[in-house]
């Protein structure tokens, strides 16, 4: 399953740009701008990590990230702020923060620090998993055919590690929209049959059949029909 991230953040630009970007990345995003909201949501859903502006209407981050260290989960949390004083940056960290990073910021680089925040708390440096002739690279996010990657969008990625992960398991429709979807976004029926015909196609020749079980699911399993 894709890893699913929460973004605290009122400003609604800002917040609907990463979020695109980290969705291209592969990963599920949650966003929400209100501190009360945030707090809920933790309460009711699992996350890989939280990224959690300060200033925030409702209730503020430093509010938002005590009541979660109350619960003892061992989420990683990266504060995002403009308060770029040294004495918040030690507040932050004090208070239970993983990391902080002052806006602006370069993309990359906030991607980065993700990526090591959720190696850090998966007490792992990353994964491959191979089928058929597939070989999907967790850390990195991408799968090699023969050695060459393939042409993936985010969501055929996170589409494909689903598969991957339940390979000779029906995986069905609505599992892939929970897994999928975006808070607060329904997939229909006819967009997860795009993205299945398109991981489908990028996948032929790979030693491995995706197959659609009417009114059941999809099947991902090695061809037996596969050359050694």
């Amino acid at each position: 399953m894709p890893l699913r991230l929460l973004l605290v953040e009122d400003d609604a630009p800002l917040a609907d740009g990463l979020a695109n970007s980290l969705r291209q990345s592969g990963y599920s995003v949650d966003w929400i701008a209100d501190g009360r909201a945030a707090d809920a949501s933790l309460l009711k859903r699992d996350y890989d990590l939280v990224i959690l502006d300060l200033s925030l209407p409702g209730r503020d981050g430093y509010e938002v990230l005590r009541r979660l260290r109350l619960q003892n989960k061992p989420l990683p949390v990266l504060i995002l702020s403009a308060r770029e004083a040294s004495a918040e940056r030690v507040r932050g960290l004090d208070s239970g923060a993983d990391d902080y990073l002052t806006k602006p910021f370069d993309l990359g680089e906030l991607e980065a620090r993700v990526r090591a925040l959720i190696r850090r708390s998966q007490g792992v440096a990353g994964a491959v998993i191979a089928m058929g002739q597939l070989s999907l690279d967790t850390k990195a996010r991408r799968v090699l055919h023969e050695g060459e990657a393939l042409d993936l969008t985010g969501r055929e990625y996170a589409l494909l590690e689903l598969l991957v992960r339940r390979a000779g398991h029906v995986v069905s429709k609505q599992q892939i929209a929970e897994s999928l979807g975006e808070w607060g976004e329904e997939m229909s029926p006819g967009a997860i049959e795009i993205h299945v015909h398109r991981v489908r196609k990028k996948i032929e020749g790979a030693g491995v059949a995706l197959r659609t079980l009417r009114g059941f699911g999809y099947l991902l399993e090695v061809r037996t029909d596969a050359p050694a």
